[in-house]
């Protein structure tokens, strides 16, 4: 097909890398001190790129290209993640089920209700994008603040699911991303947006909309929104 897309001037480059550290698909690379787009089909042929050469190396051109593969961007993004290894080894980052099977009874007895997390971690940023416990999953994407904002949270929305949790206000980045590889690299059953009333919660519930878009599946989701002192509001 011919489209729009990214010419590197090679004899112009310095080879600094800023356009290889700018492009978030990863099309371009450094090969012997020079950029190179090295995957047309990751080429969204924005340019994002653009900008970050301080010698005007990288310009558009139209011609015959494959087609931008969106899911292979993914993919790659993904099976770079997974290996890279956690950030200054915390336990508290490594990824496991946590099993329920033969848990003491003596906390029911105390009038104690036990927990329904079902794995670790449940953060969106430490969350890997692939783990077997997503597979067949129903997923809650849930604001941080839910948990506070409704007592029964463990027993109405956790019961059964994955949950992944975050704040888009306090948090750097857009959970899109990484909510759209998670949606990409495994077989979610559905979705359940879980958030709060007020307005920067919005940007939970946009960026798992967006990434359930771009996921290319059908998912079946819904969003459920809580008031701040607790009341169910929607669903």
């Amino acid at each position: 097909m011919k489209r729009k897309i990214i010419k590197i001037d090679e004899e112009k480059c310095n080879g600094c890398g800023l356009c290889a550290a700018a492009c978030h698909e990863g099309a371009i690379g450094m090969v012997e001190g020079k950029a190179r787009l090295l995957r047309e089909d990751y080429c969204d042929g924005l340019g994002d790129c653009l900008p970050a050469c301080p010698v005007n190396a990288i310009s558009f051109e139209e011609r015959e290209a494959p087609a931008y593969d969106h899911q292979a961007v993914l993919a790659a993004k993904a099976a770079k993640e997974a290996s890279a290894p956690q950030p200054c080894g915390c336990p508290g980052s490594q990824s496991r089920t946590l099993s329920r099977a033969g848990q003491p009874a003596g906390a029911q007895a105390a009038g104690e209700l036990p927990s329904e997390l079902g794995q670790w971690p449940v953060q969106i940023k430490l969350a890997p994008v692939k783990a077997p416990y997503f597979e067949g999953a129903d997923l809650l994407i849930a604001a941080d603040c839910t948990a506070y904002a409704y007592g029964d949270f463990h027993r109405r929305f956790l019961r059964g699911k994955v949950v992944l949790i975050g704040c888009p206000k306090l948090d750097e980045g857009d959970y899109a991303e990484k909510l759209g590889a998670i949606l990409a690299n495994n077989e979610i059953r559905s979705v359940t947006i879980l958030r709060v009333e007020v307005p920067c919660c919005g940007g939970l519930e946009n960026a798992a909309r967006r990434a359930i878009q771009a996921s290319g599946r059908f998912l079946p989701w819904h969003v459920v929104v809580i008031s701040t002192d607790g009341r169910i509001l929607s669903e």
